[in-house]
């Protein structure tokens, strides 16, 4: 299949039925997103000879886990399998040597790994025959004929003709690119009749002063105390909204919040300071403050979640407390922003990360036990190098999500779990981060959207990566997957988008051979292909 899917024309001539204008290249598959999952989607597919084009808006691959994102989700591991493995059981070996870089982090050390270290993992995955890596190429336009994806074209003019095309980016925007259906934020709790759906009346779930000042750290869901919404003069402390609070179950355009997952230290040879926000405003963490003062003794660890990872570095995220590192109701324009909104909600995001450690470390109304213990805190010179030591890639929990040929919903995840199409499996918690931020009829500040809630190790339908056939005959989309808001807070994890990418890689390959649309290839064909590499379909498959 590879020697006859020329790599770039410069005469037109004709592939497969379809004329190549001079300057275009033509690749059997084309994969937008070099995220975890593109990765072992271009991976898939390359290891069954198929020509692959893999492009990547920014600079660096790998995504979130490549980004910052290295204390990973992953659930129960006994049903991660395929690709997911082989790059997590890559990265571990990289430690094989230095077992002393692991200490403290037991079972977990084979899924956690530096952000270098996962990068240099991805890279040698994709250094293979079969696949060009186009870096620094933001989708512009696609072309679409007859219910098919023809040509993506990037920023600097290239089109790119594929016979299949796989969106694996964050966003979704080669879907939506090309037509294909999509929702975003919550739905109600009428339309798939989830419990948790749509707007979830919020309550206080109160945290004991003795376990805010306890050492170590632990992710908690929830408003802590009684906070008060206004300040002396009556205004709204920075971040809360006041409005009406709708039916409770009602559906919105909201998505939960966004931060940085960042990689800090206390190793002193490796530390640099945190640095103060191009635009920082002490005014938006008030409502922090007050959380300060009504928990004295408050550490820095219970404000922040500190995973560690390899080399007495954390993976530091947000604690779920009502003011952390995520930015909740500050990203709403995010999904379908264009570049230049995405680069603005981008800044913020640093800002206000990068002002919560500030705030900490250094205003005066901080306890000074608390400003101590943030100074022992940085970032660490040998990650991000060339992005002054701060994570590649923002935390989008969610953006664009597809309605596909089958979305995953509630009862898929805990009761309704086995698929007959299944291509792999998920168990991480039904996980939703604050949504927004809101004033309380008594005036309280209160959190609200966000849950976490037990799942039954369930399988991921191949029909919720590929769109209604009638929209478009030859994409797959593993991770803007086909699902709604509540199951996607548990589908949404790293592993469980490198597991459908690899399915989505194989399916394309089947599809090309089979001459059918994404959505008519021979099911037990890519189930058994799949099993062959490992993958995780069914309990009866998962790794003892």
């Amino acid at each position: 299949m590879r020697a006859a899917a020329i790599c770039s024309f410069l005469v037109c001539l004709s592939i497969g039925g379809e004329t190549i204008r001079a300057g275009e290249q033509a690749f059997d598959v084309v994969v937008y997103g070099a995220t975890p999952g593109g990765i072992t989607a271009a991976v898939a597919a390359a290891r069954q000879r198929a020509s692959v084009v893999l492009i990547e808006p920014s600079r660096h691959i790998g995504g979130m886990v490549s980004g910052g994102l290295s204390a990973t989700d992953y659930g129960n591991s006994a049903y991660i399998g395929g690709l997911a493995l082989e790059f997590f059981d890559r990265a571990a070996a990289k430690y094989r040597n230095h077992p002393a870089a692991l200490t403290s982090l037991g079972k977990s050390a084979r899924w956690f790994s530096e952000p270098h270290v996962a990068e240099q993992t991805f890279l040698e995955m994709v250094k293979r025959p079969g696949i060009k890596l186009v870096m620094e190429q933001c989708l512009k336009s696609v072309t679409c004929r007859k219910h098919r994806i023809v040509t993506l074209r990037t920023a600097d003019g290239t089109f790119y003709r594929g016979r299949v095309f796989i969106d694996a980016s964050y966003e979704g925007d080669l879907m939506a690119r090309a037509g294909v259906k999509y929702a975003v934020g919550r739905e109600s709790r009428d339309t798939y009749g989830e419990s948790l759906a749509g707007f979830c009346s919020p309550k206080l779930r109160p945290r004991t002063v003795a376990f805010m000042a306890t050492k170590g750290s632990s992710y908690v869901h929830g408003t802590p105390t009684r906070l008060m919404a206004r300040g002396p003069d009556g205004a709204l402390l920075w971040g809360i909204k006041d409005i009406a609070w709708p039916e409770p179950g009602a559906g919105d355009k909201l998505v939960q919040s966004y931060n940085f997952r960042v990689i800090a230290t206390q190793r002193k040879k490796i530390l640099v300071p945190f640095p103060k926000p191009k635009h920082y405003d002490p005014a938006r963490y008030e409502l922090l403050l007050e959380m300060v003062r009504a928990f004295p003794g408050v550490r820095f660890e219970r404000l922040v979640f500190t995973g560690p990872i390899p080399n007495g570095k954390y993976d530091v995220n947000a604690s779920g407390l009502i003011v952390s590192t995520d930015h909740p109701g500050f990203n709403t324009e995010y999904p379908d922003g264009d570049e230049a909104t995405r680069r603005r909600i981008w800044q913020d995001h640093v800002d206000w990360v990068q002002g919560i450690f500030y705030f900490l470390g250094h205003d005066r109304r901080v306890p000074q036990e608390l400003r101590e213990q943030v100074s022992l805190w940085g970032l660490c010179k040998d990650e991000f190098a060339d992005n002054e030591h701060w994570p590649y890639a923002i935390y989008v929990r969610e953006a664009r999500r597809m309605i596909g040929a089958y979305v995953m919903r509630q009862a898929d995840c805990e009761k309704n779990t086995a698929k007959p199409d299944s291509v792999a499996m998920g168990t991480f918690i039904l996980d939703c981060h604050c949504i927004q931020r809101l004033v309380t009829p008594e005036g309280l500040a209160i959190d609200e959207g966000n849950y976490d809630m037990p799942v039954r190790p369930y399988q991921i339908a191949y029909r919720s990566i590929t769109p209604v056939a009638a929209e478009c005959e030859n994409l797959l989309v593993p991770v803007c997957l086909s699902a709604s808001h509540v199951a996607y807070g548990s589908i949404r994890m790293e592993p469980q988008y490198m597991m459908l990418g690899h399915a989505a890689g194989v399916a394309a390959v089947m599809a090309i051979e089979q001459k059918a649309a994404v959505q008519q290839i021979d099911l037990p064909s890519l189930q058994r292909a799949l099993r062959r590499q490992k993958q995780i379909l069914t309990d009866a498959d998962r790794r003892k």
